[in-house]
């Protein structure tokens, strides 16, 4: 072994061919540039979206509707999902800290709770945001809704 045939690792090369290394490489001249013009020079680079001169896609496609930016998400909990934590984990306190330690919420979530179900145990429920027949359903069991 000696530094005549030393070959790079198999995989570790592409077989690609090298260009502006003169005609005889095939890929000499202008060096597959085209001829004359911005794309021809050094430096150059075409703007994100650019179609070539023709009018781009963002532009011909109509622009309708409205992005609020103000807008909160909330996660919406329904009330037989909370009967359903009852049931397995005996809770009679439902604040954020017990929704997130059952994954039922994320750590910046907000929370809403919806009146989807039948809510049969006497809670007190902490959230961000109620509907009226959740309201009305937790109040009807005996227990309380307290909006954070």
């Amino acid at each position: 072994m000696d530094l005549s045939n030393l070959k790079p690792a198999k995989g570790s090369t592409k077989n690609v061919k090298r260009i502006g290394r003169g005609q005889g490489s095939g890929r000499g001249g202008t060096s597959t540039r085209g001829h004359k013009g911005a794309g021809s020079r050094s430096g150059t680079s075409k703007k994100i979206g650019f179609e070539g001169g023709q009018m781009p896609l963002v532009r011909r496609v109509p622009k309708f509707g409205f992005k609020n930016i103000n807008r909160k998400e909330y996660r919406a909990i329904n009330l037989d999902t909370l009967q359903g934590l009852v049931d397995t984990h005996a809770v009679d306190v439902i604040n954020i800290e017990v929704l997130r330690q059952y994954g039922l919420t994320g750590k910046n979530d907000l929370v809403k709770i919806l009146g989807q179900g039948e809510l049969k145990a006497k809670l007190q429920v902490h959230a961000h945001g109620f509907s009226a027949s959740a309201i009305s359903a937790i109040e009807a069991a005996g227990g309380n809704a307290v909006k954070l």
